[in-house]
């Protein structure tokens, strides 16, 4: 029987990973000179998404906001190192204080935010108009959501495709695979080595790469609850029914993370694994060694914050 672990979780950022725990978040990148550098945040508490984390089909939205938030700082923080010598590290910190006036007034976490916002918007309408083109064909309102959600698959792995071929998005895919075989050997129980991680699987149930495919094939089931005609009314349902879907597809998520031990069930969640395959990398023994430090670190950062709440 397999000890019960603390769910942990993270993401790739670039020449790095970031792990995230009860207590803090952790981003370990590989410097220019080869050294591995840290980056340490608390994890702030916020009373109403703390609340709203609580309430299912709306905790999904709030996961949602906190990990884009914290997120951004972590790969802005990575973004802006990877490729500097660290000798260079006081000139890039002075640098760093003449912000853009974008950042002083969103901030990088709205930023974050608004991007994945953004983001959602675009994968979520360009479909509605490609299949409104295709209604003298398909005039239905189902024959036109299976098609919307088609479009949106179609245009999901292409844009994954596409971007994987770049060099430094294949490095950001490879160092996702070392985040989820170090999820993988934490959970089974096994020594955090480069060789055991390794041999572990690059796939993970809970990846968010699973729940943006998951959108798309709740998307199709939700649509069918309203009308795709006329076009102006279909945009608004779309975008008003964004924050549902979200929050089913996290429920959906976290369901099939609970089913992926028993037989037959575990293949629910699959079709996000498959997914996977397109998002991470075999990574090498070098990114897994950063991946490693990582979760290392973070997680005596929890040991140790533990301790100081016992005591006090």
């Amino acid at each position: 029987m397999k000890n019960e672990k603390t769910m942990y979780g993270g993401q790739a950022v670039i020449e790095g990973v970031m792990f995230g725990g009860k207590h803090h978040f952790v981003t370990a990148i590989r410097r220019k000179d080869n050294s591995i550098d840290f980056f340490r945040l608390p994890r702030k508490k916020h009373p109403i998404l703390s609340r709203f984390k609580k309430i299912p089909f709306i905790r999904g939205i709030a996961a949602i906001i906190e990990a884009s938030a914290n997120g951004s700082k972590h790969l802005s923080y990575s973004s802006d190192r990877y490729d500097v010598d660290p000798t260079d590290d006081e000139k890039l910190l002075s640098e760093e204080k003449k912000e853009s006036k974008l950042s002083l007034i969103l901030g990088a976490a709205a930023v974050g935010v608004l991007s994945f916002l953004l983001g959602k918007f675009i994968f979520t309408l360009i479909p509605v108009f490609i299949a409104e083109w295709f209604r003298p064909i398909i005039s239905s309102d189902v024959g036109q959501i299976l098609l919307e959600g088609f479009f949106k698959l179609l245009l999901l792995l292409a844009y994954i495709y596409f971007i994987s071929m770049t060099p430094l998005v294949k490095r950001v895919f490879q160092y996702h695979g070392a985040e989820h075989k170090v999820i993988n050997a934490y959970e089974n129980g096994l020594a955090l080595t480069v060789e055991n991680v390794q041999k572990q699987s690059r796939l993970h149930y809970r990846c968010g790469s699973s729940f943006i495919l998951f959108t798309v094939i709740v998307g199709v089931f939700v649509y069918l609850l309203v009308p795709t005609d006329p076009l102006w009314l279909r945009v608004v349902d779309r975008i008003a029914l964004i924050p549902v879907v979200l929050g089913i597809s996290f429920e959906v998520l976290q369901f099939t993370n609970k089913l992926r031990h028993k037989p037959v069930l575990k293949y629910l969640g699959y079709p996000g694994l498959w997914l996977q395959l397109l998002t991470t990398k075999e990574p090498t023994d070098d990114q897994v060694e950063v991946a490693i430090a990582s979760f290392q670190k973070l997680l005596l950062l929890e040991e140790e914050t533990e301790k100081m709440e016992r005591i006090g």
